[in-house]
């Protein structure tokens, strides 16, 4: 896994080309290092974890719960990219532990051990649809352990059910994409940008030219294009209404704590990490009877049956 600062970089400067699902202060925190990195500013790994408030992926959680039934603990920590990165967790990752644990006849239940404030898109619709199916395999819980916003909302709306931590916060159902004008700049600066391109809009955008409306335009239709999937994605997850109950209430895109999510139906229940494992454990009993440890051939049937736990 390439975790060097450089890299993720250059990660981040793609993700404010495209669409992304991140929180709205990190992205902010996100574009003030872009600025500086570009007028010269160097950064380390550690310095630039600790800038942005996210500490370098680690272990967490993972494994299994103790106790019986026997349940798997999956990190979902720091941004979400596509790709394994210095800066929290990839969909690639995560998706290799889904696959594990719904495969493995000795975890009878998965936990997703949530404090991310989102990401860039890639790999959030797939998981997402990954982990509403794994609802027919296994119990699967979502715990918003601190933070759970915007593409760390998407998958944990695809959980059975969403818990938060007293002190936690979840939402931000809602899809970004900035440009920053620095044309100005340059002139004051005396800097002029000549550009040598091919393709009508390969230069689209740039940021040494103000955004054109045929531009703007563009960005506006992609946005509202990931837009649509992150609600309809969170409508049936959450099994809402429709998709207006969706846009209109779970927050309108705000982040919110724990009682204020509950009320907007944006999460469960309040519960802690313990709380949560709990809850797993007695989706389990209830799916299988006291006997914990569904056996390979039980689920595979299930599958077959198109029956949810």
């Amino acid at each position: 896994m390439r975790s060097d600062p450089a890299h993720s970089i250059v990660q981040l400067v793609r993700a404010l080309s495209a669409p992304v699902l991140l929180e709205e202060q990190t992205l902010i925190k996100f574009a003030q290092i872009f600025r500086r990195k570009l007028g010269g500013t160097a950064f380390n790994g550690a310095e630039l974890h600790a800038e942005l408030g996210i500490a370098a992926r680690g272990n967490g959680n993972r494994g299994q719960a103790s106790g019986a039934p026997r349940i798997a603990v999956i990190p979902v920590q720091g941004v979400l990219a596509q790709h394994p990165q210095s800066l929290g967790t990839s969909t690639d990752e995560i998706d290799q532990d889904i696959s594990a644990a719904l495969a493995d006849p000795r975890i009878d239940g998965i936990l997703l051990d949530m404090d991310s404030p989102g990401g860039t898109v890639p790999g959030i619709p797939e998981l997402g649809a990954k982990i509403l199916a794994g609802r027919a395999v296994k119990p699967i819980v979502a715990l918003a352990n601190g933070l759970a916003a915007s593409a760390a909302y998407w998958l944990a709306s695809a959980a059975h059910e969403i818990i938060v931590t007293p002190s936690g916060e979840v939402g931000s159902i809602g899809v970004y994409m900035l440009h920053e004008d620095w044309s100005r700049n340059l002139d004051q600066e005396g800097v002029a940008i000549t550009a040598i391109s091919a393709g009508k809009y390969k230069t689209e955008g740039a940021p040494w030219a103000p955004l054109s409306a045929e531009a703007e335009a563009n960005m506006r239709e992609r946005v509202d294009e990931v837009y649509g999937w992150f609600v309809r994605a969170v409508a049936m997850g959450r099994k809402a209404e429709s998709q207006k109950a969706v846009r209109e209430g779970y927050g309108q895109g705000r982040v919110l704590g724990a009682a204020q999510a509950v009320k907007a139906n944006l999460a469960d229940r309040i519960g802690t990490f313990d709380d949560a494992v709990a809850r797993v454990a007695a989706r389990v009993e209830r799916a299988v009877g006291s006997q914990a440890g569904p056996s390979a051939s039980l689920l595979r049937r299930r599958l077959e049956l198109g029956g949810s736990v």
